[in-house]
């Protein structure tokens, strides 16, 4: 089963234009987030959860789905077909619940102004989605997590087919320009996130930490 049972009953600004929700995973017993950014008037949902249908359509009309991964499928199909939007996905994903309407590849340019970046690891078709435009906002699948009460950390490595790709991802990520760090699983950082990132990286591989 590709999507959680629950349904998010409130949407929240993470800064102007981008907004987040969240629900208790129950396939995983961890929490589970989505986002939307604007697109003009419109709207661009990524890695969807379902929402109560009228907090969605507050936000306005929705012009795509964007997914990260096939493990990030989640609500898509059950959007594409209410909202009659098509949906994105990286090429060479393992075979998914439903077709996407389009595949794209490193480095290519989403719906909304999204720059697919390549971050391998937890498997090999993995992306983060990077938003140059001021203050820079890099949106960050299953590399890391960061729940309600806890540090910044990896995901456990028994979820990521290469660890290592996983940590060499995560430094390459430091190239980017981004002052606003959102998650599939956790809150956003808007202090420093850069900073976050290195102490995690000078940590040794196993640190545990709550």
């Amino acid at each position: 089963m590709s999507e959680p049972k629950a349904i998010a009953a409130m949407i929240e600004t993470v800064v102007p234009g981008v907004w987040r929700w969240s629900v208790q995973d129950d396939r995983i017993g961890y929490e589970s987030d989505a986002h939307a950014i604007a697109s003009g008037d419109r709207m661009v949902l990524i890695d969807p959860l379902r929402v109560e249908t009228a907090i969605l359509e507050r936000l306005g009309p929705v012009e795509a789905i964007c997914l990260t991964a096939a493990c990030h499928q989640r609500a898509a199909w059950h959007y594409r077909r209410r909202l009659g939007v098509k949906v994105y996905a990286p090429d060479g994903t393992r075979p998914m619940d439903e077709e996407p309407d389009l595949r794209y590849r490193a480095g290519d340019v989403l719906p909304g102004g999204l720059r697919a970046i390549h971050t391998p690891g937890p498997e090999s078709a993995h992306y983060a989605f990077f938003l140059p435009k001021r203050p820079g906002i890099l949106f960050c699948p299953d590399l890391l997590s960061h729940g309600a009460g806890e540090a910044l950390a990896f995901v456990p490595a028994e979820y990521h087919e290469n660890p290592a790709l996983t940590r060499q991802s995560v430094r390459n990520l430091l190239d980017l320009d981004f002052a606003v760090l959102c998650f599939d699983h956790g809150r956003p950082l808007l202090d420093e996130p850069k900073a976050a990132l290195r102490a995690l990286l000078a940590e040794k591989p196993g640190t545990s930490h709550s």
